[in-house]
């Protein structure tokens, strides 16, 4: 898999953990090897922008997803679809704020959310409630099973 990963937030993070967690997800939700991801981490400002241009909402966020190719993840009978998969901007500061809330580390809220957003990138979405059900229970399941790969268990 192709996956840059760009700290563009003046927050300190290892920028090697988001890569791991990025192909880690993306093998998860059986994406073509080949796919190509961007995941930028930008400032508050940086997102507002983007968050105003593109959403229509004013303010900064924690996570935007751009799909490209409009990849989806192969079921079991599928082959696996090559292709861009897109690009993701994900606020470090504005996670740092949000994580308390959620009774969540600073590192663990930017692992879910980078998941969040490969999802949201892969066609998921929470505009609905069952699609919220779903989509909240699968980044869920997966941050548990990355928690769970960092420390040394065996997941199945």
């Amino acid at each position: 898999m192709s996956i840059e990963v760009l700290n563009e937030s003046g927050f300190e993070l290892d920028p090697a953990a988001f890569l791991r967690l990025s192909r880690f997800t993306l093998t998860r939700m059986r994406v073509h090897p080949g796919a190509e991801l961007c995941l930028r981490f930008v400032d508050e400002d940086t997102i507002a922008q983007y968050n105003q241009q593109w959403m229509g909402n004013a303010g900064p966020t924690d996570v935007l997803s751009f799909p490209m190719d409009e990849l989806r993840p192969a079921r079991d009978d599928e082959p696996e679809v090559e292709g861009i998969l897109g690009d993701m901007l994900l606020c470090p500061q504005y996670a740092a704020a949000q994580a308390p809330t959620f009774h969540r580390s600073v590192d663990d809220e930017l692992a879910l959310l980078a998941i969040h957003g490969i999802l949201h990138l892969l066609g998921y979405d929470h505009a609905e409630p069952e699609e919220e059900r779903e989509m909240f229970a699968l980044q869920a399941r997966l941050l548990a099973e990355w928690l769970g790969v960092k420390s040394g268990e065996v997941v199945e």
